[in-house]
């Protein structure tokens, strides 16, 4: 017992000089400590984009759906044919097609026994108005598939029936973000809204989603600004491409960002497979069947977005484990900093290792001394690190709009390898104290 205090109170007696000799000489510690200091934070801030950038792509993930394919239509125009040999045919392929229609939606689910749900979606850009209130939105024209390929869930109301589906009944369920901003202090349920020129009765309200902004190449929308109608009501009597009159192009009621070459009767068709190991060969065979349906034309793509994402994350991973590296190349030279200017002050302080080695301090007890020093710089440099690193993280959220997130690994990391470069660099400087000849050392001015 007696012999563990006499340890215990060595350590405090070291670490109390160390202390002593660091508050001395404030200036010098503080620059000393900049390296880690800067290189602590540099660690946090860059996993915390890192941690960001990753939990954004699961979220698209989530929003895209469980193992989905996404098909959407590709205008072929001249211009777009870099061959000029293939434009003729290519063109003349694409005046053969008839476009993504209704019934090739429901030709694939009946054909190709890996789909489990198919989803066509027709959608239109419109201004919703409700009274003296008017917010654009999206009007889109679903199946009943389509709540089950994107986990839609109603916060009031109720869904489409086979009623609403089969008479094409002027009826709408609206996103969150609708509701919130046509009834703010009233219940929406009953109430009718006009998207263009049609009238339609609100019978649900969808949850909120996470996201506010979508990404149509993945098949994301934004749920939350859309009016859902059933498909063929949105077809009868909004707009239907693949019905052309004279009417319709003189009405303008195609408000699509397309022209009237878009023979599309849908902008989108959703299929969701059984297992994700089948995605990749259930696209392929899409796509063939496509092609022979269209005469050859490729004026369509077919899209697997849970592998973009895959690839996109794979890609970000790689860049943060870069972020990470070229950050923690601070915290090295941190470390050679520590180290240099350790060895200056052995040199400043030869004196006061010969009185301590004369006053019976063995090597180890001066080795513990400065290499006690060099940690506690790093320590108390990890310390301020932490703090700073976790207001760059805030500061990029707040002025640049990109997702930060601060995990514990980050902090733990990146504070263990703070304080294990102290003990690493100031090693070298803690021997060379200890190896002073003590008479040369009481002899030096």
């Amino acid at each position: 017992m007696n012999r563990f205090k006499l340890k215990w109170d060595k350590y405090l007696l070291v670490l109390s000089i160390a202390s002593k000799a660091i508050l001395e000489n404030k200036v010098r510690s503080l620059l000393t400590a900049l390296g880690i200091i800067f290189g602590v934070a540099a660690v946090i801030s860059m996993l915390a984009i890192g941690n960001g950038a990753k939990k954004e792509v699961l979220d698209q993930m989530k929003l895209v759906g469980v193992n989905n394919i996404v098909i959407t239509p590709r205008l072929l125009r001249a211009e777009q044919t870099a061959d000029e040999d293939n434009q003729e045919n290519d063109l003349a392929k694409a005046k053969l097609s008839s476009g993504l229609n209704l019934k090739e939606a429901a030709a694939m689910k009946e054909i190709i026994p890996t789909i489990i749900r198919v989803s066509p979606e027709v959608t239109n850009e419109t201004i919703v108005i409700y009274e003296n209130k008017s917010i654009a939105g999206d009007f889109t024209g679903v199946t009943p598939d389509f709540f089950e390929v994107y986990g839609l869930d109603l916060i009031k109301g109720q869904l489409f029936n086979e009623k609403h589906y089969e008479y094409g009944e002027q009826v709408c369920i609206i996103g969150h973000k609708i509701k919130s901003r046509l009834f703010p202090t009233e219940e929406a349920i009953g109430k009718q809204i006009k998207c263009g020129d049609v009238w339609l009765r609100v019978i649900g309200v969808l949850k909120s989603r996470g996201i506010d902004s979508g990404d149509g190449n993945l098949g994301i929308d934004d749920f939350n600004m859309n009016v859902y109608a059933p498909i063929q009501t949105a077809l009868l009597r909004f707009n239907d491409r693949s019905v052309i009159s004279k009417s319709s192009l003189v009405s303008g009621r195609n408000n699509n960002e397309t022209n009237d070459n878009n023979r599309n009767q849908l902008d989108k068709i959703v299929v969701q497979v059984k297992e994700a190991e089948q995605l990749q060969a259930t696209a392929n065979v899409l796509q063939r069947m496509l092609e022979r349906r269209h005469a050859g034309a490729k004026d369509f793509r077919v899209i697997v977005p849970e592998l973009l994402l895959k690839q996109e994350q794979k890609t970000r991973n790689i860049f943060n484990i870069v972020l990470g590296a070229i950050a923690s190349i601070s915290l090295i030279v941190g470390g050679i900093g520590i180290m240099n200017i350790m060895l200056a002050s052995v040199m400043e302080r030869i004196r006061e290792i010969g009185v301590r080695r004369a006053i019976g301090a063995t090597q180890s007890d001066v080795i513990l001394q400065f290499l006690t020093e060099a940690t506690l710089i790093s320590v108390f440099g990890g310390i301020i690190g932490i703090f700073l690193g976790l207001i760059i993280a805030f500061l990029i959220t707040q002025l640049t709009g990109i997702l930060t997130i601060v995990s514990v690994f980050s902090i733990l990391i990146s504070f263990g390898v703070s304080a294990g470069i102290g003990v690493l660099f100031g090693y070298m400087p803690a021997k060379k104290a200890a190896l002073q000849d003590p008479v040369t050392s009481l002899r030096h001015e």
